[in-house]
């Protein structure tokens, strides 16, 4: 266990830190280009193709990786084909469905539930791609769980580079200024760069399965067993990003109830979800990609019966997680004015990376103890403690932010991130002191 998590996170890892100082660098070319209101606008956008994303995907990279993982540790490589086919077909099925629905409805949603008729364009553009993002999901789990996650790194970086670069040129044919379009042109290169990313994710896996493929074994209940992981992961997951969103799209009515205007909430909100949260998260990349990789890795072990082994990866994991982020947050905390007027030219984002810095210990550590939970068969309680902690969320939103504005949503986030580590970390706990 330890060698492969070693290897692999360190190469998730190196390219996580590439990838993401290219989209620090892009992101502050971004917000000068279209400004905070831009940003804005974009976020809220985002927040949308988020949970049309949650619907094309319905839980089956989670599945995939397990269902792939369980068959290994169990020594029936053989049955990984049936496994993908089946897991395919359910992609594919959501993902057109996904797209569909975000089509028709793009102008009641941008109208209605936005509020914003400009964002109508960039959710019929992000339509497009969802069924190739769905199917991507799939292959991507797919070596996670084989432990060869080299092609699936290569593939994301190649997708952001032709991201950043698409859309350059696509913001080119923009006027600045018209932030209708100028959203437009950055959702656009999202979706053909989804497209693109498939289109390579799906070489990578015909090539590896010629070289890795062992026969067309068949193992026992495999449909059944995918949707008893997808099923309950998406309902949940649905119910989380649907009030995840509502959140998101409250923020800026509660900040012009605040007495703010309508550009001055959309900027505000953008500093924040599109200048601040970015780099607060920026050092975070090594613990997701441990997050990632420890899923496998201990469904594997639960499989073979290693509870010694689980207890004592678990519990270096969370002492190791702790004190990487108690020193990112010390970094970041120290450094808020430098990294802000590095990144963005301005001191826009320094007042709330400072804020938000002594909560990275919380974030950071989430998402390790988030990962063991779903490596140890937990995704559904998982999602529980997810969706109870959006709908905290929402609720907060909807009675605080009228009457607090910029410094009640910072209270908020901290309300949220406690709450969800505090129940992930007791459930985690629980399971643990189970294996003998």
């Amino acid at each position: 266990m330890g060698k492969r998590i070693v290897y692999n996170t360190a190469l998730l890892t190196g390219s996580s830190l590439l990838m993401r100082c290219i989209g620090m660098a892009f992101q502050a070319w971004l917000a000068g280009r279209i400004g905070a209101a831009g940003i804005g606008l974009f976020q809220l956008v985002m927040s949308v193709e988020l949970l049309c994303t949650t619907f094309a995907i319905s839980g089956i990279r989670f599945a995939v990786t397990r269902l792939v993982a369980e068959e290994i540790g169990l020594g029936r490589e053989s049955a990984v084909g049936g496994a993908m086919l089946r897991c395919a077909a359910y992609s594919l099925l959501f993902g057109l469905a996904a797209a569909a629905v975000l089509m028709t409805f793009a102008e009641p949603i941008g109208f209605l539930w936005i509020g914003d008729a400009r964002t109508v364009m960039s959710l019929r553009i992000l339509a497009c791609g969802l069924p190739f993002l769905s199917l991507s999901s799939v292959l991507s789990g797919y070596f996670t769980a084989c432990g060869r996650v080299w092609k699936s790194t290569l593939v994301h970086l190649i997708e952001q580079l032709s991201y950043i670069g698409l859309v350059a040129v696509f913001l080119s044919w923009t006027p600045e200024g018209d932030i209708e379009r100028n959203c437009a042109a950055v959702t656009a290169g999202i979706t053909a760069s989804d497209m693109l990313s498939f289109a390579l994710m799906l070489a990578f896996f015909l090539t590896d399965r010629r070289a890795h493929g062992s026969g067309r074994g068949r193992g026992p209940r495999l449909t059944a067993r995918m949707l008893g992981v997808a099923l309950p992961l998406a309902v949940s997951s649905y119910a989380r990003s649907a009030l995840s969103t509502l959140e998101h799209m409250l923020v800026p009515r509660g900040l012009r109830k605040s007495g703010l205007s309508a550009d001055t909430s959309l900027a505000g909100y953008g500093v924040i979800q599109g200048m601040a949260l970015p780099l607060i998260s920026f050092p975070s990349c090594l613990l997701m990609a441990v997050a990632e990789l420890i899923v496998p890795e201990l469904t594997e072990a639960q499989m073979r019966g290693n509870g010694a082994d689980i207890r004592r990866a678990v519990s270096s994991l969370i002492k190791k997680s702790l004190v990487f982020s108690a020193c990112a947050a010390a970094l970041l905390f120290a450094l808020a004015d430098v990294l802000s007027e590095g990144v963005y030219g301005s001191q826009e984002a320094a007042r709330y990376i400072r804020l938000l810095a002594p909560l990275v210990p919380v974030m950071y550590t989430d998402m390790v103890v988030d990962g063991c939970l779903k490596g140890l068969g937990q995704q559904v309680w998982s999602m529980g403690i997810n969706i109870l902690d959006a709908a905290l969320g929402v609720a907060m939103v909807w009675y605080l932010l009228p009457v607090g504005a910029l410094d009640a949503y910072i209270g908020i986030i901290y309300a949220d991130e406690l709450i969800n580590f505090a129940l992930s970390a007791a459930r985690l706990r629980r399971v643990c002191k189970n294996f003998s």
